[in-house]
């Protein structure tokens, strides 16, 4: 995995009905502004707006899904393709001290946004159990 990041507005897939309305689905298309991390033709990254530690990067698939729920074996290549991306971004960070990834499922769960997304942890010592 010797891919550079792009930075340049790669142009993200037309979205209709539920999709219109999804907020990573606007940052992915670039009509809501995000600072990109990483980007390719399947995945996006950028950090988080609110973040709950020092290096907080969102990765969501282009793709909209809502969750992993929602994913299925015609998904496999992507996620293994968002853990790969995960810890590209991570070498690129220089984060080999320790990092976490999380994925929130549903509303027990935590996910707050109905868009797959993993969420790279970093820049602090992890507690656990996490909450």
């Amino acid at each position: 995995m010797s891919r550079s990041p792009r930075f340049a507005s790669a142009q993200a897939a037309m979205y209709t009905g539920l999709a219109m309305s999804c907020l990573f689905c606007k940052i992915v298309e670039g009509s809501i502004p995000s600072t990109a991390v990483y980007q390719d033709d399947r995945v996006y990254a950028f950090s988080d707006i609110n973040p709950k530690a020092p290096v907080h990067v969102l990765v969501v698939p282009r793709e909209h899904i809502s969750s992993l729920h929602d994913t299925d074996r015609e998904h496999r290549a992507l996620l293994g393709h968002l853990l790969g991306t995960v810890a590209e971004i991570a070498r690129q960070k220089g984060l080999g001290k320790g990092y976490r990834v999380v994925v929130n499922i549903g509303e027990d769960g935590g996910q707050t946004v109905d868009h797959l997304h993993l969420h790279l942890l970093a820049g602090r010592p992890m507690t656990w159990p996490p909450g």
